[in-house]
């Protein structure tokens, strides 16, 4: 049995002062640049601000929509062109470089991060990666105490929970303390095309970190998200249930259990065998053994500069040299001055 579940629409941008101004951006690095992505992070700071505090932020592009391409639509590509740049013309076959005068076709997502902490910034970071074989002795002798002393902070959570933050952009929402979540947009979706939609379930109930902490108990809560957040983006986005793509991440970029929603049509970041557990396969695996996710070797990605790699290669679970600065990258710097421009 499922409590009411209350659903709303993303409304009007949050009217909340933004505490910076994007003009006094200073770059002092920049940490990756994904060109099949259309996406570049760089990290610098405020100096009108703070010169001490590091600002990450993202670039993306902005995907195409169905509106973008047709002809009866006024935000059209094609009703909206202005300038044409011929670059090659060769028999049948043309290439142009062309620049929309419509906005929402200019447009491009900006996502900042400020204050980031070095672990935000050791995130987006490109680095080389390593798998590691997580046994539950390892996870209670290594990750558990790592991530216990430096996970991120979740007040961000608690204020999505407790309506303090971010009202107007909740989809769905069932209060119900042992079963319910909120349904909210990812930081990663503009909220605004339906095939590169990204949204985040997350649990009313804060005592769970992530699979490892799931038993038998937790399957009504894990088949209400389920049901109740597929009906919700049926409704409210016209997808249906077989074109999802819903799924936990382990290791999660924060530890209060949250859900991942996206069409399978968009090849969201964390998909990949070596992050994902889909929803369906881990409540068949809480039916079958309760403590399943206690149980279970569990594997996850972890990159080069990050502490936890290196505790796990002083353990001799990974072989390679320990990090110089003991887990710490130059960009784990506190202050923004010590980052060096990329040459």
């Amino acid at each position: 049995m499922t409590s009411e579940i209350v659903t709303t629409g993303i409304s009007e941008p949050d009217t909340q002062k933004i505490p910076y101004d994007l003009k006094n951006f200073k770059l002092s690095k920049i940490l990756s640049n994904n060109t099949s992505r259309k996406t570049v992070v760089v990290v610098g700071s405020f100096p009108d601000l703070s010169e001490d505090d590091l600002a990450l932020i993202i670039l993306e592009k902005s995907a195409f929509t169905e509106e973008n391409v047709s002809t009866d639509s006024k935000k059209s590509f094609f009703a909206n062109l202005t300038t044409v740049e011929n670059d090659l013309l060769n028999n049948i076959y043309g290439s142009f470089r062309c620049f929309p005068s419509e906005n929402d076709l200019n447009g491009i997502k900006t996502t900042v991060v400020y204050p980031a902490t070095p672990k935000h910034i050791q995130k987006y970071s490109m680095r080389p990666k390593f798998i590691i074989r997580e046994t539950p002795e390892l996870y209670e002798e290594v990750t558990l105490p790592f991530l216990t002393k430096s996970q991120f902070s979740l007040d961000w959570v608690y204020n999505i929970l407790e309506h303090k933050q971010e009202l107007e952009r909740i989809v769905s929402e069932d209060p119900d303390p042992a079963n319910g979540f909120v349904l909210v947009p990812d930081l990663k979706w503009d909220g605004k095309a339906v095939e590169t939609l990204y949204l985040l379930a997350i649990t009313h109930q804060r005592n769970i970190k992530s699979l490892r902490d799931l038993n038998a108990s937790h399957i009504p809560l894990l088949k209400n998200i389920r049901e109740s957040g597929i009906k919700a983006i049926q409704e409210k986005y016209g997808i249906e249930e077989s074109r999802l793509r819903i799924y936990f991440h382990y290791q999660p970029s924060f530890y209060h259990l949250h859900i991942h929603f996206n069409p399978l049509s968009n090849e969201a970041p964390g998909i990949f065998c070596e992050k994902s557990h889909l929803l369906d396969t881990v409540i068949s695996n809480l039916e079958m053994v309760s403590d399943y996710y206690k149980k279970a070797t569990l594997s996850f990605v972890a990159y080069e500069g990050q502490e936890l790699l290196d505790i796990y290669r002083k353990k001799g679970v990974i072989s390679g040299p320990l990090n110089e600065k003991n887990g710490k990258s130059e960009v784990d710097e506190p202050n923004a001055k010590k980052l060096k421009l990329d040459k």
